[in-house]
């Protein structure tokens, strides 16, 4: 007996789980399939010795009331049950370089950005504001960015290039690294960047900055608890394996590995673009938009260390800390010398439950390519399908987490005593959990020559088949968020959508 649905989602990423979401409140008979034991992709957690470690969300921008992803987020009836911590409103995060003992801030509120950097950089101050505006400038240029509004985009603002612009804000060249230095939230490549790509990272946490105290994972199960009071189906290790079409080219059908068949009248393919080409089938699609997909580079992948801490040892730090061997690293981080690694990090920690003034835990994220793991390419080790990987493997894991907490110790003078536990994620995690290709942390490398190359419509050449997630237009939460919304106007229609949202503004 094969289920017929209204809408049937592929992939519980945070895309798949909002345009679920969206499609339910109308009315809408949905279902997700998600191939893991666990919902939610780039949301997901683990837990380990009773502590929940996050592997993708690290914190999230635009949550204080009447901000952007507040407003998403009260209309999908999440935002009040979410559990948040705001960082540091003097510094959420700090820049440092080198030997260099100064950790620059970025605060929250321009105002409070543009004081705190002018203390380290007073001659400054007006080249602060100016960034500040275009910042705003080019995000109120974005489909949705204000939730309801323009619903197309602003060619010449996509092909402004981060370099250029930060050079033309400021000769300062400490300045130049310090602005830049969350850019390992786009993946650290600052001179191809297009300039909206950091604006819109950068200016949400500006906004606001706030951690999940459970964990990223939080917002996926608040999400599938509303989805099953809406009525609609969700399955995990449910991974669909065939896509089938009738004589018209139009999807009828999905299978799932287990021999399932799903039937709907519309889908959503939540999943990394290249596998959901591999299930449409390459004969079905214009040879150009296979050629300019499957050209794409994917962007870097990482390497994490969880650290369990020992308790009341270490205090507590409520703000990220991004760390670069040297200011000339910042413009492309992502490249980087084997012998050298780790030459920039992100380190955060997590307040101890009972005492917070402690940290109970820290993450360091650094860099790695595909290639440093490729010899194991093969295997596969996920929750719901367990292996090892090889005495190999995890001898080189080891070498790394040694070089990772020597690169730390310089930081925090005797971490090596406060550890109690260590666990580690690498690109092959990466790539078995959140299906990304070769584990790259988001999506594709975008490039301010040719921005339009990166960018995919919602619809596809298959009628009733549409696409979400972060290989459409925008990674991150808000970013996702946005897409999927746009996705969902590509179905329900932008007025619908438009009318759900503006009474909220």
């Amino acid at each position: 007996m094969k289920k017929e649905y209204d809408i049937l989602v592929i992939g519980s990423g945070l895309g798949g789980l909002v345009s679920a979401l969206v499609l339910a409140k109308e009315g809408l008979k949905v279902c997700v399939l998600e191939k893991n034991n666990q919902y939610g992709g780039n949301l997901q957690t683990f837990s380990r010795d009773k502590l929940i470690f996050d592997t993708g969300v690290h914190y999230l921008g635009g949550l204080s009331k009447g901000q952007n992803l507040n407003r998403f987020f009260s209309y999908l009836e999440i935002m009040e049950e979410l559990e948040l911590q705001k960082m540091d409103e003097d510094g959420y995060d700090r820049i440092s370089f080198g030997d260099d003992t100064i950790q620059y801030p970025h605060a929250q509120g321009y105002e409070n950005f543009v004081e705190q950097l002018s203390t380290y950089f007073p001659e400054e101050k007006e080249n602060l504001e100016n960034y500040c505006e275009e910042l705003q400038y080019v995000c109120s240029q974005f489909p949705r960015y204000h939730v309801v509004g323009k619903d197309n985009y602003n060619e010449e603002i996509l092909h402004l290039n981060t370099k250029r612009f930060i050079e033309s804000v400021t000769q300062n060249k400490t300045l130049q690294a310090v602005l830049l230095g969350s850019n390992f939230l786009y993946a650290g490549d600052s001179e191809n960047v297009p300039f909206y790509v950091h604006a819109l990272t950068v200016n949400s946490y500006i906004q606001s900055a706030y951690k999940c105290l459970k964990g990223g994972s939080q917002i996926s199960k608040l999400m599938i608890r509303k989805l099953r009071q809406y009525g609609a189906e969700v399955h995990k290790h449910s991974e669909v394996s065939e896509f089938i079409f009738n004589e018209n080219n139009t999807l009828t059908s999905v299978k799932t590995k287990s021999g399932k068949e799903y039937a709907a009248k519309q889908f959503i393919s939540n999943i990394e673009i290249r596998s959901t080409i591999k299930l449409i089938g390459e004969e079905r699609l214009k040879k150009s938009f296979l050629n300019r997909v499957l050209s794409w580079q994917p962007i870097s992948s990482c390497f994490s260390v969880y650290l369990v801490l020992k308790p009341h040892y270490l205090p507590n730090f409520n703000y990220n800390i991004y760390h670069y061997s040297s200011e000339k690293q910042v413009w492309n981080a992502y490249r980087y010398n084997k012998e050298d690694w780790p030459e920039t990090y992100m380190l955060s920690s997590t307040p101890s439950k009972h005492h917070p003034e402690f940290a109970e835990s820290l993450t360091a994220i650094s860099y790695m390519d595909f290639d440093e793991v490729k010899q194991w390419e093969s295997t596969v080790n996920t929750a719901a399908d367990e292996h090892e990987r090889g005495e190999q493997y995890e001898r080189f894991k080891l070498e790394k987490t040694e070089k990772m907490i020597d690169a730390l110790e310089k930081k925090i003078p005797g971490l090596r005593h406060a550890i109690q536990q260590i666990y580690t994620s690498s690109p092959l995690s990466y790539r078995d959990y959140i299906g990304s290709f070769d584990g790259n942390m988001y999506g594709y490398m975008k490039n301010s020559d040719n921005p339009l190359k990166t960018m995919v419509s919602p619809r596809t050449k298959i009628d009733n088949l549409f696409l979400t997630g972060q290989s459409v237009n925008m990674h991150g939460i808000l970013g996702v968020t946005i897409g999927a919304f746009n996705t969902c106007a590509e179905i329900l229609g932008k007025d619908t959508i438009n009318s759900r949202l503006g009474p909220m503004t």
